[in-house]
């Protein structure tokens, strides 16, 4: 019984030692104290979901190329969820003025009619009106020189174009009006549908304010002729009246630059820019500065060769990722320069720029790239922080179903943006850098041999316990 204790200890420690793989992948902490730099966020506090388009400190200062080493933590350190997305095109909306010419008609048909007129029109090669007239003279009770209809002709160009509205001026004088008016289009002035209906109104207050109900909307078309009839109120010349077509345009989303400036290269004709790892380089330009010069060159890294004997000496190569010509002139008193290459996203701690010439100027180099969006919960204890700089870290991003489970495109897009604060960096030491990962697992490899040598040990004095204990039984 009292060689029991001993013979626990040492089967805890053959459990523990027979399980080297968990000791080495024990999970380490991850806390906001185990990341080197961090930002603070702030937001309203109003939503749920919140979104922040990632600043240059994250993709300078991160430590991974897939930003994995990417956390969100509340003021109470608790980790928040959040996802990673890949910036969309934004749609703007705006709208185009298109001018418009008038031709006023009178008519036989009585006011209000609706009817087809009988109307001739002279047009030029090209099909712009050139003068309208009607058929047959004016019916009884009409002014001489009175209008009843407008015909609109909003030029060749609006082919090309959808219209939804007319906007329409006073002449000069009138101040008031009041009119319900009915707009047919047509492509070749001899069929005509129905656009609208609606009423204008222009209202004019003892202070001379106005309050003007001066646009007519309907569903966007695309038409080349239209014409303008009066239900109720007295037909007018107006002064103007603008064609207005809706323009959809697809905004890319913002890019970020960086400028650096070079240092020597491992070969004389090389050039070396320390970069980050993290920045997912998606265009490549120099800034030659003021000097003109035209510089073929090639872009790419330095790879490290290991000694084919075996030794510790290593060679380093250079590996090309893309050329190009990259210049600039001025000819006939006018600047010409190259622009940025575009090349298939690329991760480098540092790039190299290798010319023709040894001696050759070196320009800066200048990477720009589309930073990703961070869609996070937030659902805990604000302020937020979002830390990062953590070679070693494991991922911690969630898909954007576990985050905003049924968020639409347009909605992901519409949220609430955070406001980034200055970057913060840990005083403490950090375990960063490229052998971060190699010198926790050679740790872990110590551990397991002291375990092993416990064990040795304990089966060391168990043997020599049972040796004795037999010999007292002889």
């Amino acid at each position: 019984m009292s060689n029991s204790p001993l013979a626990s200890l040492c089967l805890a420690a053959l459990a523990a030692a027979s399980s080297p793989v968990a000791l080495a992948d024990a999970p380490a902490t991850d806390l906001p104290g185990d990341y080197r730099h961090a930002l603070a966020l702030t937001v309203s506090g109003k939503e749920s979901v919140v979104q922040l388009r990632l600043p240059k400190d994250v993709y300078l200062h991160a430590r991974t190329a897939d930003l994995r080493d990417l956390r969100l933590f509340d003021a109470q350190g608790n980790k928040l969820a959040f996802s990673l997305q890949e910036p969309l095109p934004r749609a703007e909306r705006s709208r185009r003025d298109l001018p418009v010419r008038l031709f006023g008609v009178q008519t036989a048909r009585p006011a209000g009619s609706l009817a087809d007129t009988d109307i001739q029109v002279q047009r030029s090669g090209d099909g712009t009106v050139l003068s309208v007239s009607a058929r047959a003279r004016p019916a009884a009770g009409t002014p001489a020189g009175g209008i009843d209809t407008l015909v609109l002709d909003l030029g060749a160009n609006a082919a090309a174009a959808t219209i939804d509205a007319l906007r329409f001026t006073l002449p000069a004088g009138v101040s008031s009006y009041t009119a319900r008016v009915v707009l047919e289009v047509s492509d070749d002035l001899k069929h005509w549908d129905t656009a609208g209906e609606t009423d204008l109104s222009w209202l004019v207050n003892e202070r001379s304010e106005t309050l003007a109900s001066d646009r007519m909307e309907f569903e966007a078309r695309a038409f080349r002729y239209a014409r303008l009839s009066w239900r109720q109120g007295k037909p007018l010349q107006f002064a103007a009246i603008t064609a207005e077509s809706p323009l959809n345009t697809a905004l890319a989303p913002q890019v970020e630059r960086l400028l650096i400036h070079p240092k020597p290269g491992r070969f004389a004709t090389d050039h070396v820019y320390p970069a980050s790892v993290a920045i997912p380089v998606q265009r490549i330009g120099v800034d030659l500065g003021e000097q003109n010069v035209v510089m073929p060159a090639q872009l790419g890294r330095y790879v490290e060769l290991p000694d084919p004997q075996g030794g510790k000496t290593s060679t380093w190569q250079f590996e090309p990722l893309a050329a190009a010509t990259f210049y600039q002139l001025t000819q006939g008193g006018k600047r010409r320069a190259s622009g940025d290459i575009g090349i298939t996203p690329a991760h480098q701690a540092e790039w190299v720029l290798r010319t023709e010439a040894a001696g050759a100027a070196a320009p800066a180099l200048r990477l720009s790239w589309t930073p990703s969006t961070v869609v996070f919960l937030a659902n805990g204890k604000a302020p937020y922080r979002l830390a990062f700089g953590r070679a070693d870290a494991k991922p911690g991003a969630s898909s954007l179903a576990q985050v905003a489970p049924g968020f639409s495109p347009t909605e992901i897009a519409a949220l609430e943006s955070a406001v980034a604060g200055p970057l913060q960096t840990a005083t403490a030491p950090v375990a960063e850098g490229p052998g971060a990962a190699d010198k926790a697992a050679a740790a872990a490899r110590t551990r397991m041999f002291a375990l092993w040598g416990a064990l040795l040990a304990g089966v060391g004095v168990l043997g020599f316990m049972a040796w004795r204990l037999v010999k007292q039984m002889k």
